[in-house]
């Protein structure tokens, strides 16, 4: 059964989520002219890609290519490239740093610790992050806040002291985003459909069971509550604001 058989189950205010998510984006884009997604490649973020089209905005698109992702992952870059005639910037951990942290703490040093595993992270997620935002007004996330308690209170609009955090799909629910990925026909990872709902690192990402918690499949070794990589861990202190008046459905 594929991914869109399964989930594919539209609220009934699906059509209303719709049009905000694309006024959100028109809005943000006519105030934040430098805007970028941030996409992982997966169902969330190939929706939030197709939404960016249909708002007629103008943003790039970026990948962290952390240098673990599975292939499947990563066939989905030239198939955005070819449907909407754009390139999607990769960026990539810097080499040294990675050969060092291997050569110190091995392969596998994610399974060894949680510090050993956010230091990871560190290397090849958050410091290409920081390269990939440079230079941007606001970026773009496939955030919703059905994906985890972590998630659960995340704003469509978080002030950052350099930019902005737009997340224009967080009220829709799983069964949204498959509705909208097979109305417009949109590409996605193969691994949706072998229950991997939550795609990252190849080493930190394993299929579901029925019943599990969305985000199981991911750092299944740890507690829940550290189940985060530090792209979208907000600290404590900082409140959740929205910057721009949304225009009502």
């Amino acid at each position: 059964m594929t991914a869109i058989a399964l989930y594919n189950r539209p609220s009934a205010d699906f059509s209303a989520k719709v049009e905000r998510s694309i006024a959100l984006l028109r809005e943000t884009a006519a105030s934040h002219p430098q805007l970028t997604q941030a996409s992982s490649l997966g169902a969330e973020d190939m929706v939030v890609t197709h939404l960016m089209q249909l708002a007629g905005i103008k943003a790039s698109v970026f990948v962290l290519e952390t240098g673990k992702l599975h292939a499947e992952t990563l066939a989905l870059i030239p198939k955005i490239e070819q449907r909407y005639g754009m390139s999607v910037q990769v960026f990539r951990p810097r080499q040294e740093s990675v050969i060092q942290f291997v050569r110190k703490n091995g392969e596998e040093a994610m399974y060894q610790s949680i510090e050993l595993r956010k230091a990871c992270c560190d290397i090849r997620k958050m410091e290409p992050l920081a390269r990939a935002l440079a230079g941007h007004d606001g970026w773009i996330t496939g955030l919703r806040r059905e994906q985890s308690n972590a998630r659960a209170e995340v704003g469509e609009i978080v002030q950052e002291p350099e930019r902005i955090k737009v997340s224009p799909i967080v009220e829709w629910t799983w069964g949204d985003v498959w509705h909208f990925i097979a109305t417009h026909q949109l590409d996605y990872n193969a691994l949706h459909d072998q229950f991997f709902p939550s795609i990252g690192c190849a080493p930190c990402t394993r299929a579901i069971s029925v019943g599990e918690d969305f985000r199981a499949g991911r750092w299944w070794w740890e507690q829940e509550s550290a189940k985060e990589c530090g792209l979208h861990v907000q600290p404590a202190t900082e409140p959740l604001v929205s910057t721009i008046e949304r225009t009502p459905a």
